[in-house]
């Protein structure tokens, strides 16, 4: 890992808030896949993320079509990742499948008064969520040979809002990541990228960092889109994150988003970004889309490729037992479409 130099100063992320930003997002989603090189296939398969509903958003009116295939809904028991899995025997064409639903969004900014943190013991439900992985490893040298000053801090939201501020200070927004949302292996983003990434490698030190620190910590896959419009959103994936705060519940936090406005704006100093560091701390009141939580290390039913996902978010397919490449277009399309009501 590389050095860094000094001491590190970790001001807590100061909140303005005095009163819940809510806004509420109603449409209907489309997911349309086609898998072009199928067709003259023995076997085709596709799984794809299933969305349901939770506290920030209700999901109703799921409809799939798929031609010639047989569709299921299943779950990874270990990872929690849903998914639809559809498959096609000796397809008559291209094998294509639409998925749409109808999404209720109402994610909420929560104010500074909102974060209350008590002394009750984590809930045995979110402690899985401090657990490490193979593709997120937590040994506490990956705080201590950084000489993080969060680690110091007794309360969980001091902590949260160190960690915060760190991964601001020693991440940036990188371009030139070719997989999507990225790889989302923290220690390959500090080490070897020098804190370089996506948000899914973002999102992972993140995530990472809280957990080393005992705060049970959460990625989440899904869609972001700002401004909220109706049509295409297939460019809109994201990746966030969700830590429990005792007295409050989980709370969200996207350091990613913040290093792309960054960015975007080009902002050098974190300190000169405090506008979008508090804007997307504790929640915001854009339309997200959560598609799978914390689904790390999901293996497939019946996928003939046995090695986990380090995550699920894409739609993932198989031709004749090879692994086709999601993000390549040419032999594998797929495309999000919004409908605001």
């Amino acid at each position: 890992m590389r050095k860094i130099l000094g001491v590190l100063f970790v001001a807590a992320v100061v909140l303005s808030f005095t009163a819940v930003s809510f806004a509420e997002y109603k449409g209907t989603v489309t997911f349309d896949v086609n898998l072009k090189d199928a067709e003259k296939a023995e076997k085709a398969e596709l799984w794809l993320p299933y969305p349901v509903s939770d506290a920030n958003q209700t999901v109703t009116d799921v409809d799939i079509k798929a031609e010639g295939a047989k569709v299921g809904v299943e779950t990874d028991p270990k990872a929690g990742a849903v998914y639809l899995h559809a498959t096609w025997l000796k397809p008559a064409g291209t094998p294509k499948l639409t998925m749409s639903f109808h999404i209720d969004s109402h994610y909420a900014k929560k104010p500074a008064a909102a974060l209350k943190e008590t002394k009750d013991a984590f809930p045995p439900e979110v402690r899985k969520y401090l657990e490490a992985t193979p593709s997120l490893p937590i040994d506490k040298g990956f705080c201590a040979e950084a000489s993080m000053e969060f680690l110091k801090e007794a309360s969980v939201l001091a902590k949260a809002q160190g960690i915060y501020r760190w991964v601001l200070e020693h991440t940036f927004r990188d371009e030139s990541v070719k997989e999507g949302c990225g790889l989302g292996l923290p220690i390959r983003t500090i080490s070897e990228k020098s804190g370089g990434g996506k948000c899914a490698d973002i999102s992972s030190v993140f995530v990472a960092l809280a957990r080393a620190s005992g705060i049970p910590t959460r990625d989440v896959y899904g869609l972001r889109v700002d401004p909220a419009k109706s049509g295409e959103i297939t460019g809109n994936y994201h990746c966030w994150t969700e830590f429990y705060l005792p007295g409050t519940g989980w709370v969200m936090a996207d350091p990613a988003d913040v290093r792309k406005k960054m960015l975007n704006e080009k902002i050098e100093k974190v300190d000169d970004a405090k506008k979008w560091a508090d804007f997307f701390w504790a929640g915001d009141d854009l339309l997200r889309i959560a598609l799978n939580r914390d689904t790390r290390e999901t293996v497939l039913s019946e996928a003939t490729a046995k090695t986990p996902l380090t995550y699920f978010m894409y739609p993932y397919a198989e031709i004749d037992g090879k692994v086709v490449d999601w993000f390549s277009p040419k032999t594998f399309e797929f495309k999000v479409t919004l409908n605001l009501d």
